[in-house]
């Protein structure tokens, strides 16, 4: 948690252009790959406990965290995108001590089965494309704002174009689409496997289908009407937003106000 504050503190003080240590990328991204080292112990130990996985609602969010930063990291590789440590190093940051606070109740299911280690792996990895698609649509807000009122912003000058943005955004959520497809056939298809029972119609199978949907819809204006700009930003928050619901909503209900 400190490194990622001193980490946030160092690119919002070059964003500001009051930056104490000049930039350095590669030492920047070497350094976030040891953190993530250190990061996977802190999230992942507590949650194997022999074959079984104890999901609890703060530690789920922390391990999200940990992949959203693991993508990002696995992407340096190829291109650098600035602007996004804005709102991941802050989110580890509450992650991790929400996961300190609040680790949330063990929801413990057997690892030996495959359908549901896929369905497991699949989800959060969806979940993570999705929220770092989500923080790209509003990078993509800020850059459109600054534009059109030409305003000079500070982060905006260190933003890609927006342009680039925008199909950053949309590769990101067609990789997404197809695993929460994956995971969405996975729990319906081999629920009694996964989960011991047949596939019930609850609040959060709906909230997920209806994000598949919206995410479908906004992928197939995007191809055959080329939806973009704002209408593609607000049809993506909208799509996380009952993803959101789905699986986190669901989970700080059921875990921090009903206790079960």
């Amino acid at each position: 948690m400190l490194v990622y504050a001193t980490l946030s503190l160092h690119y919002v003080g070059h964003w500001r252009g009051r930056g104490l240590l000049p930039r350095h990328p590669r030492r920047e991204h070497t350094l976030l790959g040891f953190v993530l080292l250190v990061h996977a112990f802190a999230v992942l130990s507590p949650l194997a406990e022999g074959p079984w996985v104890s999901l609890g609602v703060g530690r789920t969010l922390a391990v999200v965290a940990w992949l959203m930063l693991l993508i990002y990291w696995t992407c340096g590789f190829f291109y650098r995108v600035e602007g996004l440590q804005l709102f991941m190093m802050p989110f580890a940051i509450v992650t991790l001590a929400f996961a300190m606070v609040f680790p949330g109740s063990h929801v413990v299911h057997d690892l030996s089965n495959p359908a549901f280690a896929l369905h497991i792996l699949v989800s959060m990895v969806a979940y993570s494309l999705f929220a770092i698609a989500a923080m790209v649509a509003i990078l993509m807000l800020i850059l459109d704002k600054a534009l059109h009122r030409k305003q000079t912003l500070a982060l905006a000058r260190h933003l890609p174009p927006l342009l680039s943005l925008e199909r950053m955004m949309f590769q990101i959520l067609m990789v997404g689409f197809l695993l929460l497809t994956v995971s969405l056939l996975s729990g319906v298809v081999f629920s009694e496997e996964v989960f011991g029972q047949p596939a019930a119609l609850t609040h959060k199978t709906v909230f997920a289908v209806v994000s598949w949907l919206i995410f479908g819809a906004l992928l197939a204006g995007r191809q055959f009407k080329g939806w973009r700009g704002k209408l593609a930003v607000r049809w993506a928050l909208s799509g996380f937003g009952f993803l959101l619901l789905a699986y986190i909503g669901s989970k700080v209900v059921l875990e921090l106000v009903l206790q079960k």
